[in-house]
């Protein structure tokens, strides 16, 4: 059953979308065989439809920073424009790198806030019948503020989830369904407006190729300021 209690699947048939046993199975070899072995999970109390769940990957010497990625945003099958099908967008879970000084443990929006976005994007396909892919851009509040009074950060860009030497997440289940990951950058107002305003590839021309790292940094460059 693995490191962790599995959620129960006969939850299922109260209409809730899980992965099967032996997707899971896979899942779980597929994120060990990529960031390393893991014992830390954050367990959803109350799932009313999937059952989100973040695997935390602590820091290693080789990697000292905090991985987090979700697991059961992908068990359901989002609506995706019928003109990109072939393009097999239609599972996806998502991942996003803090820095091994991250409170994780800590209830306050300063520390908390990437793991309520986590959860927040995880939901919008379901919420809103509709899809999430790279060069998706969300904001983390309804207001456009900022994401805690520490930082100026207000919305997050998705890119192509990658793996500790930077190469392009993706699993093929023996089912034949593709996960994709897609990772969460955060951006400035001021750049979410830019991208909007232009595109995605317009803004990632405008950071250098060290600034575009995947883990958070709350103060880092905003590129788009006058």
């Amino acid at each position: 059953m693995g490191i962790f209690d599995r959620f129960n699947l006969k939850r299922a048939k109260n209409g809730m979308i899980l992965y099967t046993e032996r997707d899971l199975d896979e899942y779980e070899s597929y994120i060990e065989e990529k960031f390393g072995k893991y014992d830390k999970v954050l367990h959803e109390i109350i799932s009313p439809d999937i059952h989100l769940d973040i695997i935390i990957v602590s820091p290693t010497d080789e990697s000292p920073f905090y991985k987090l990625i979700t697991m059961g945003v992908g068990a359901y099958r989002m609506n995706v424009p019928k003109e990109i099908n072939h393009c097999e967008l239609e599972h996806a879970e998502l991942i996003v790198y803090l820095p091994k000084e991250w409170d994780l443990s800590s209830e306050n929006e300063t520390d908390y806030w990437p793991i309520r976005i986590l959860k927040a994007i995880g939901r919008i396909s379901i919420n809103n019948n509709t899809w999430i892919g790279f060069g998706h851009t969300i904001h983390g509040n309804a207001d456009m503020t900022a994401f805690a009074e520490n930082t100026k950060l207000n919305s997050i860009l998705l890119l192509t989830g990658c793996d500790l030497q930077v190469n392009k997440l993706g699993l093929r289940f023996k089912s034949g369904k593709k996960m994709n990951f897609y990772q969460l950058f955060p951006l400035y107002q001021e750049e979410l407006e830019f991208k909007q305003a232009n595109s995605v590839d317009a803004l990632l021309d405008l950071f250098p190729d060290e600034e575009i790292l995947p883990v958070i940094h709350i103060h880092r460059k905003n590129y788009c300021q006058l």
